[in-house]
């Protein structure tokens, strides 16, 4: 926990005791902290903060004044100029100059660069600089901008023209330029022609060239439907083949008993487009397969047949037949709700709230203790709404107790016999659904655990944390199988890969990366996102990958090449849920602004033809289907079920 955060805890506690001579002492000794510079730092003349201040705003009113053809280029280098000489400022000891320079300038950057600047500005002292790793990566990596080669020349003779020393060595020192030839890059370009961390570019190009095998498990449940598939059609031919004239018969037959002939068109008419959507949404049978690395458990045979059952009655979704949605609302959360999880059935929903408790919500049960479904109208975000947590004098809900820390996720095995939660207590617990009892605790992380994951095929699971390192376990033992580390903040975020051999990991340093489970090696680092990734999705065939960040962005990765696919824009905030469908042919996302948006992924993910990149193609493929908004509901799940039933959850909020 940062200085800063500390403080403020401590000031609230104090006030919160009544302690007020206290609260009023240490806010005075904060202020005298601030006001002085660093006693371990030898003073230095004035002139040198002010060296800072002034060549800052001259360069910044020079850049502002070129002309509007080069100034969009020019205007890059002056957020890296700005923190270094922000932090330079801090590193000298002078707090209060370094405050004043910070407050003055920064309403340029806070619409680029907000997320990193609210972490700058809980720096208070040399020593901030030196615990905080933002801080620390900056002043020891280089910027990379790209400028043409004239927008160069005119920064030059500005520099050598002025004498701007200070200015100078903070360039040298800490920028370096990407000339080109030609005219200057186009101003939407400007997203991708500033990096922070430059080096990371060079990682990410060398790991990046690894090789991925993101198919899937040979033998899959999914596979044996598509052989039995082939097969039934196969038997229909031959039968269609053998005896026309017995079809023929038994058509005038089903006429003679009262089936309207209208009825028959329309079923012959949906069976054609049946058959069309699986033809367009055949990339799951068509990915190729790969051997599991892990030792995968046994499924019992009555799950299987289930599941195969789901597999058989699934609704073929396409831009032309979007989802049914079930939204399960909490009420009366009081702002306790940090997380919620579905079943794969959508039978059980759990809640993870502040006090530490998990709750898990039997959705029959509910309905039949209380008229709890509303029927919405068109403009609502789903057809059916179920509220959780409405007070009728009986606890309609199993509470979990067992955690000493707020829990933040929760997860079902594929099954639902099983319930995973991890918490501040810096421990995952495992709970049985039938037992309604915790089988074990699991000890590993330093710090809290954001986010925990079941395999697809349930057994293993991984978890993320705040230590930088996400973990995969599996149910029968306590310790952790692998430890992957190589983020530079908390790892936020955690999904598997449908064939199991692979995690991603979304992290506040802005990147996602994919793991190999079997070597623990980083095999992909995803770089593009402009705040810290919250959410991500694998496509059912696991090829793609979509993770959505704090800013509203949604980005679509091809796991084979590392590279952005589609960029998908909409939400106005947090992205902290995402979902394919189970084909993998419509994405859902979830927000912090009260939304779930579906987006045609088929049509994202086509190549771009010439004649498209010509006429500014690539935000018309960007298709976004259908907006589905709630009355004051924030989207913390999405969950498709087997049969591309889309669940959804989130906590109502009072406006």
């Amino acid at each position: 926990m940062e200085d800063e955060e500390i403080e403020k805890k401590v000031l609230a506690y104090l006030k919160k005791k009544g302690f007020l001579q206290t609260e009023l002492a240490l806010q005075e000794e904060l202020g005298r902290l601030l006001s002085s510079p660093h006693p371990d730092v030898p003073s230095r003349p004035e002139s040198g903060a002010l060296r800072y201040q002034d060549g800052y705003s001259k360069l910044r009113s020079w850049a502002y004044s070129s002309l509007d053809l080069y100034k969009h280029e020019l205007l890059r280098v002056l957020y890296p100029v700005f923190i270094h000489c922000f932090m330079d400022l801090v590193a000298a000891g002078y707090m209060q100059e370094a405050r004043t320079f910070f407050h003055t300038f920064r309403e340029d950057h806070d619409l680029m660069h907000l997320r990193d600047l609210q972490k700058l500005e809980g720096v208070l002292s040399p020593q901030h600089l030196e615990e905080m790793e933002l801080a620390r990566s900056l002043r020891q990596s280089k910027v990379n901008i790209k400028l043409c080669e004239y927008s160069y020349d005119l920064l030059l003779q500005y520099l050598q023209k002025t004498q701007a020393l200070t200015m100078l060595g903070i360039i040298n020192e800490h920028i370096n330029f990407q000339v080109s030839p030609g005219q200057p890059t186009s101003i939407s370009e400007d997203a991708d022609v500033v990096s922070l961390m430059g080096s990371s570019h060079k990682i990410a190009k060398q790991i990046n060239q690894k090789e991925v095998h993101w198919g899937l498990l040979e033998d899959s449940l999914e596979e044996r439907l598509e052989r039995s598939h082939s097969d039934s059609e196969k038997v229909e031919g031959e039968n269609k083949e053998v005896d026309p004239d017995e079809n023929k018969k038994r058509s005038t037959e089903g006429g003679k008993q009262g089936v309207p002939v209208k009825k028959l068109k329309k079923d012959k008419v949906v069976g054609t487009l049946g058959k069309n959507v699986r033809s367009e949404t055949s990339t799951v049978s068509m990915a190729p397969r790969v051997k599991a690395e892990l030792t995968l458990p046994v499924m019992p045979t009555e799950a299987e047949q289930s599941i195969l059952e789901d597999l058989r009655n699934r609704v073929q979704l396409s831009s032309l037949a979007l989802p049914s949605v079930s939204f399960y609302t909490f009420v009366n959360t009081h702002n306790g709700l940090n997380c919620s999880a579905i079943s794969h059935d959508g039978s059980l929903v759990a809640g993870g709230f502040s006090d530490s408790s998990l709750k898990v919500w039997d959705v029959s049960k509910i309905g039949q203790a209380s008229k709890t479904f509303n029927t919405q109208g068109e403009g609502e975000a789903s057809q059916n709404e179920l509220l959780l947590g409405s007070d009728d004098g009986k606890r309609s809900y199993t509470l979990f107790q067992g955690h000493t820390g707020p829990v933040y996720s929760a997860t079902f095995c594929p099954l639902g016999e099983f319930l995973l939660s991890s918490s501040s207590d810096s421990t995952i617990r495992l709970w049985s659904t039938k037992l309604n009892s915790n089988l074990v605790c699991y000890k590993g992380h330093n710090y809290p655990v954001w986010d925990v994951q079941f395999s697809p095929v349930g057994h293993y699971f991984a978890s993320c944390s705040h230590d930088r390192t996400a973990r995969v376990w599996s149910m029968d033992k306590i310790k952790p199988l692998r430890i992957m580390a190589g983020h530079l903040s908390d790892v936020d975020c955690i999904q598997w890969h449908p064939n199991c051999n692979y995690i991603s990991t979304g992290s506040s340093d802005k990147t996602v990366r994919l793991w190999d489970v079997q070597s623990g090696e980083c095999v992909r680092i995803f770089i593009g996102h402009r705040g810290m990734v919250l959410s991500l999705a694998m496509s059912p065939d696991g090829r793609y990958m979509a993770s959505g960040d704090e800013d509203g962005t949604i980005m679509v990765w091809d796991l084979s090449t590392g590279r952005c696919v589609s960029p998908l824009m909409g939400h106005s905030s947090c992205v902290w849920t995402l979902a394919f469908s189970c084909e993998g042919t419509v994405l859902s996302s979830g927000s912090a602004d009260n939304t779930v948006k579906l987006w045609d992924v088929t049509a994202s993910m086509k190549p771009l033809r010439i004649d498209d990149n010509k006429t500014g193609g690539t935000i018309n493929r960007l298709r976004l289907l259908k907006v589905l908004p709630t009355k004051s509901t924030p989207v913390y799940t999405l969950q498709f079920s087997r049969r591309n039933l889309l669940f959804a959850a989130g906590a109502l909020s009072k406006c």
